[in-house]
């Protein structure tokens, strides 16, 4: 079989993914206080952009037309940049002067921030207060250093000693106090060591009864074995419930109050509030820069030369794709907030009890654009509505059949779940299969006992015997 070369000329379509492309699909899925990140950043790494002041954001689109380039004239036409922000918004004429108004404090960022004190911090200033020596220092940094969150110590003296070339009685010793320090019981092994160390730092253990309890009863209590532990102590159910009243007052985590974690700091990307017996969306514009073309650089690009005018033209280009992606990323949001406010009307009118099933196909059906468009816009986006911030992706929800034929949202059949909970006699809590009946009965829901178990395991309820109150 012989070889040869052959020439062939074939034409095909495929989809490619440039980087202005990926750029938009990137700020879709960005969070608020990210795009303000990405934003800012863009602005100080190309000369092309720069933030608008704020006398020209009231400004004609149209005033620096004369120095705009044939390229940028044509993306003028396409969306007026200088607007690209303020004009999504459906406040009537009336209430125009409402969008002027600070939605978020006055008060800088940074000026309504603390740093959150660290359990390892506190104790090692507890620490560098005391008389301790330096060889006790070092024992005591190895312990913090193996706290959990908790406050528990996760680590076995033995191999203390070993990492501080200490003796047990060493480690004991500054155990000891360190057990001693605030918050007290902290540095525990057991959570029956924590509550006896605290009921010595109160006084209390000089009760037998109370002693016997903590030390080896925690299991008994926690099943609610209550009748038992009367008839072996021989006590009342009155006065076995002051015990127990005295019991809760001790705290089985000391170190849960210190926050040791970064913070999550949500800021709502739009406001929707009811004025005149609708509602209006307004994008939180706050933080965001206005981004303009520099008149300098459009000016001067045309006489430029060689590298140079390559450079800028680059710079240019990606100046309009973000601004034109910020515009497109914006008017999005917009159309999928009106868009979820449509559906979703009877929450925003009367609350969560009203949500109604949705999912993602029916927005963008309503909006004509594609399902991973509306997934993309929805992620990581807050709203602030007059029932309190949610996430977006919040109401989109499954739903639950109703006896009419009619639906219901799932987040709106939790919402009942708990409130019905909330409400229940203490001493004869409501099964998971009661619970479903009610619904059955009174909301006409058609939903099994394993949904209800399911939903009140997600919302983090304990089951009805371990809700039930004996006293």
């Amino acid at each position: 079989m012989g070889l040869e070369l052959r020439q062939q000329l074939k034409l095909t379509q495929q989809l490619v993914m440039t980087p202005q492309l990926q750029q938009a699909i990137k700020l879709l899925q960005l969070s608020r206080l990210e795009l303000v990140d990405t934003v800012h950043q863009e602005l100080m790494e190309n000369p092309i952009l720069e933030e608008a002041e704020a006398q020209e954001r009231t400004d004609s689109p149209d005033a620096d037309a004369g120095t705009a380039t044939a390229e940028e004239a044509q993306i003028s036409k396409e969306a007026e940049w200088e607007n690209y922000l303020g004009e999504f918004s459906s406040t009537s004429k009336q209430s125009a002067s409402r969008e002027s108004e600070s939605y978020e404090e006055g008060t800088s960022f940074e000026a309504r921030l603390t740093k959150s004190a660290s359990l390892e911090g506190h104790l090692h200033w507890q620490m560098s207060l005391s008389d301790f020596t330096e060889k006790d220092i070092a024992i005591g940094e190895c312990l913090i250093g193996n706290l959990s969150s908790g406050g528990f110590l996760r680590i076995d003296l033995e191999d203390v000693c070993e990492t501080c070339y200490a003796e047990i009685e060493d480690v004991e010793k500054v155990l000891h106090r360190i057990q001693r320090f605030d918050p007290v019981g902290v540095a525990a092994r057991t959570p029956q060591e924590c509550l006896l160390i605290q009921l010595e730092a109160l006084k209390l253990d000089d009760d037998p009864i109370l002693v016997s309890l903590v030390r080896d009863h925690l299991d008994d209590l926690e099943k609610k074995r209550y009748k038992p532990l009367a008839r072996k102590f021989k006590l009342s159910m009155e006065d076995l419930k002051s015990y127990l009243d005295l019991m809760q007052t001790l705290d089985p985590l000391p170190g849960a109050s210190f926050s040791s974690g970064d913070s999550f700091y949500v800021s709502p990307d739009a406001y929707v509030y009811e004025y005149d017996g609708d509602f209006v969306i307004v994008l939180n514009e706050d933080g965001l820069p206005k981004l303009q073309m520099n008149a300098f650089y459009v000016e001067t690009l045309e006489s430029t030369k060689g590298d140079d005018k390559e450079y800028f033209q680059d710079k240019m280009r990606s100046a309009q794709w973000l601004m034109k992606s910020l515009y497109q990323r914006q008017r999005t949001l917009y159309k999928v907030l009106e868009s979820i406010v449509r559906f979703q009307r009877e929450f925003f009118a009367h609350g969560v009890t009203k949500l109604k099933p949705l999912i993602l196909k029916e927005v963008a059906e309503d909006i004509e654009m594609h399902e991973s468009t509306v997934s993309r816009i929805t992620t990581n986006k807050y709203v602030s509505t007059p029932h309190g911030i949610y996430e977006l992706k919040f109401f989109f929800n499954s739903a639950l059949g109703l006896d009419d034929g009619s639906q219901v949202g799932s987040e709106s059949v939790k919402a009942t779940i708990k409130k019905l909970i909330g409400e229940e006699d203490g001493k004869k809590p409501l099964s998971d299969e009661k619970i479903a009946e009610i619904l059955k009965e009174k909301l006409e829901v058609n939903i099994a006992r394993r949904t209800v178990a399911k939903y009140r395991t997600a919302m983090g309820i304990l089951s009805s015997s371990k809700r039930k109150k004996v006293f």
